[in-house]
């Protein structure tokens, strides 16, 4: 049985992963922060589902700045494969927290490298890089080759990270790779990040629990994926025969526009009434035309991209109202039992 250890198993795609993983008979071991409970990491990373095919994972408590904790950790699993996912990963906050970003990303990264290295027997390792370390690039699509220059914190993190990467696989002989990770979003995407944000917010307001989306540049655009797709890329980079990097994307830009349109006519509603421009929201700097070109993944790994952009939207949405008009059922629910209680 293959053995894997997950960093930031219970983000969006740790949990995606964990899933992925377990499906293909793995033992699956995932790094959680001290202060995360277990049952709260179990949900976060099952949706609930106290197994997946008969097997769940094994959580083990520590920081990525804790060096002595991730040697223990690691040379008590003795994994195969680590997948590096953890870190701050909000572009927007890393401007109001760039210390915290770039010690949680950069220098994360960095230990768990060195940790990686000393070991006798050093896993493979997924670093989950991101399309930010482009900035604002000279040339579109972006390969693997093109220069790195990054315009936000923690687009700098990332860079920082990636490079040490590509330094340890050369220095030091490791099967080290950077998957260059695109947007990619999913139902279990943060409620912080902007496609969650208005999938949310057209739920909200179609079921009268909200009554307007405040939004920040409309006109900013992504090159948006499925999370899943993503996760199978991550698998795949490490069961090829070399170390690579690799760019995961879809080709295609659409703007935030893009998907407040199609969320909002997935909740049947007229968007024109209830989207507003705060320019608060609006970021220092915005990256532009960040699109990549997912050639190599294609040739080398057979990677391709299973799901569209609209066919997302409408899933998250569909999810949103689903969760959504659940939540508000219960709460009514609890709200007329004490009603009761109080009367009687």
């Amino acid at each position: 049985m293959p053995r894997a250890l997950i960093t930031g198993i219970t983000g969006q795609d740790g949990s995606f992963l964990a899933e992925f993983l377990l499906r293909k008979g793995y033992e699956v071991h995932g790094l959680v922060r001290p202060a995360s409970s277990p049952n709260t990491v179990r949900r976060a990373v099952l949706l609930g589902e106290p197994t997946v095919c008969g097997q769940s994972p094994f959580f083990h408590s520590s920081d990525l700045n804790d060096t002595v904790a991730l040697g223990r950790i690691l040379s008590k699993v003795s994994p195969d494969e680590v997948y590096h996912l953890a870190g701050q990963s909000h572009v927007g906050l890393s401007f109001e927290m760039p210390e915290s970003t770039c010690e949680s990303v950069a220098m994360g990264t960095l230990r768990l490298l060195e940790v990686i290295r000393d070991l006798p027997k050093p896993p493979r390792l997924f670093h989950a890089s991101s399309s930010e370390i482009f900035g604002r690039p000279n040339r579109i699509p972006q390969d693997e080759m093109t220069a790195i220059a990054p315009v936000n914190p923690y687009g700098c993190a990332k860079a920082f990270a990636t490079q040490m990467v590509r330094n340890y696989r050369t220095g030091y002989n490791l099967f080290a790779c950077n998957g260059i990770m695109y947007n990619h979003e999913s139902p279990r995407r943060a409620e912080n990040f902007v496609t969650r944000k208005v999938c949310r917010a057209a739920a909200r307001i179609k079921l009268g629990l909200q009554s307007e989306l405040t939004i920040g540049d409309s006109s900013a655009s992504r090159d948006w994926g499925d999370a899943r797709d993503y996760v199978r890329g991550m698998w795949l980079s490490l069961q090829h025969e070399e170390p690579e990097d690799f760019i995961f994307a879809t080709g295609q830009l659409h703007r935030v526009q893009d998907v407040i349109e199609v969320a909002f006519k997935t909740a049947d509603l007229d968007w024109r009434k209830y989207v507003k421009q705060d320019k608060l929201l609006l970021r220092v700097t915005e990256p532009r035309l960040l699109v990549g070109n997912a050639e190599k993944a294609r040739r080398i790994l057979g990677w391709t991209p299973r799901t569209g952009f609209a066919e997302l939207i409408v899933e998250m949405t569909l999810a949103e109202l689903k969760s959504t008009s659940k939540t508000s059922r219960k709460a009514g629910s609890l709200e007329n039992c004490t009603q009761l209680v109080i009367t009687s």
